[in-house]
This record gives structure tokens, sequence and C-alpha cells, in this order.
């Protein structure tokens, strides 16, 4: 257990400084916030990658019986991603910090912990996520839930699937790609990926949990403990709202692409 919690406190800073390091002489005509944008991804881009994996291996080894299989990833990458939660709100605070700095506003003079909390309620709902993981999803997985259901625990660790795709997105829009193939592509990937591991997830633990006890997916909800309804509409809720937000981004994409194509159209009637 202490371990593979001190094994995360050292993996996911020392990468961040690892990557700023790389970063800062590779590219070299970036500010301090292009490089901590990106080495913040590129953390972020591990951790989802191995979460995705533990879900993968917690899932499909616990789907025998999906509230009595046991597998030790379900509590160890927990105790390994807890020190990634703590890191990530740091890592948000800098990003901001360095945002304002890049832009010329005046920070100096602030109060240190009014800074924090002015900088960090730029990005509130990030925050109160990660906070809500360590406060309350870590203690019930580690200590609560008496060793039940760690298919859910993997299927939550699956959510990870659409990180890797979001943060390709704002890398290929900082590195100036934001029009090429590679982009649209994976815009389709990020709004598959999310809306199949971060809200159909969620439907779909229902149904297996009705499978595995003959009752309709509709009955679950009254069979189950009502926390755990409350939980997961807990959960869901930010998902469907930073979902409808990528959705608006996509569609004033599209929209943008296609407004040269369209006035090169009405050009062309014209001449013609």
């Amino acid at each position: 257990m202490l371990t593979v919690l001190s094994l995360g406190v050292v993996v996911f800073p020392g990468l961040f400084v690892i990557c700023n390091k790389a970063l800062n002489s590779h590219f070299r005509n970036w500010n301090d916030a292009e490089v901590v944008q990106l080495s913040g991804r590129v953390v972020s881009t591990v951790h989802a990658i191995l979460a995705t994996i533990s879900g993968v291996i917690i899932v499909t080894s616990c789907a025998g019986n999906v509230m009595t299989d046991r597998h030790r990833l379900a509590t160890d990458f927990v105790w390994f991603g807890a020190p990634y939660m703590a890191y990530d709100i740091y890592v948000i605070y800098v990003n901001q910090y360095y945002k304002e700095k890049a832009k010329g506003i005046a920070i100096y003079n602030e109060r240190y912990f009014s800074r924090i909390k002015r900088l960090l309620l730029k990005d509130i709902l990030i925050v109160i996520h990660h906070v809500a993981l360590l406060t309350i999803f870590m203690p019930v997985v580690l200590f609560f839930r008496r060793g039940l259901g760690d298919f859910f625990i993997g299927c939550f660790f699956t959510t990870e699937l659409s990180t890797p795709f979001l943060n390709l997105g704002k890398t290929l829009i900082q590195l100036g790609l934001e029009d090429s193939k590679l982009h649209k592509i994976n815009g389709l990937m990020v709004l598959l990926s999310f809306f199949t591991c971060r809200i159909l997830l969620f439907p779909f633990m229902y149904w297996v949990y009705g499978c595995s006890y003959n009752i309709p997916i509709l009955s679950v909800p009254y069979h189950i403990p009502l926390h755990c309804n409350i939980g997961n509409i807990c959960l869901l809720a930010p998902q469907v709202y930073w979902f409808s937000l990528l959705c608006r981004k996509a569609c004033r994409l599209y929209s943008r692409q296609n407004k040269p194509q369209r006035a090169t159209s009405k050009d062309s009637l014209k001449s013609s």
C-alpha cells in the first residue's frame, strides 16, 4: 500500500519535471505557460492510459460475478492514482499563474492564498471533481465498500479513455494544426470516446447488474442502495455538461471550416 502510494508520489511530479526540462530545451521560443500546458497534458495522458488499461484488466477479470469477484488493481491503482489528483490541482494553479503572467497581468502584489483561490476558481469544476475523488471516491473504494464491486471500479477507471484524445486535440491547436485532418479525426474520437466511456458507461453498469441478477434495467435503481444512485448521478452530471461543451465546440469548428468553402463556391457561381 505505502509502496504503491509512494510510487505515485514520485512518478507523476517527476514526469512533469522531466517534461518541463525537455520542452524548455527543445522549444526555446515557448513561454512558461505553453511549456507547463504541454507537460501537464503528457502526464495526464500517461495517467489516463494506465487507468484505462487497469480498468480493462479489472473488468475482464471480474466479469463472472460483478459484485464479489476481486482484482488487486481495483485498490492498488487508487493508491497509485491518488497523488495524481493532488498533483493535478497544483498544475491547474501553476497553469493559470503562468497564463496571467504571459498576458502581463500584475499578480505579484496579490496575497498568496487569495491568488490560489482566484486561480483555482477558473477551473472550479475540475478542481471539485479532483477533490471529490480524493475525499469521497477514494475512501469509499478503499475502506467502505467491504470488498464488493471491483468490476464497477474497473468501469470507472475506463472513463479516462477519452483523456488522451482531449489532450491530443489541445496539443494540435497549440502547435497550430487545428485545420489538419488529424485534428478533425481526433475530434470525432473525442466525442465518440467521451460519450461511450463517460455517459453510456452508466446505463451499461446498470444493465450488467440487472443481467447478473435477472432484473430489468429500469428496476435496478430500486434494487441498489440509494447512495449508489446518488453517487452515479453526481458523477454523471458533470460528464453530460462537459460533453455538451465538446459538442458546441465541434459545431463551431465545423461551421468555421465550412465558411471558406461556402465563400469559394459563391465566388465561383458569380464568376460563371
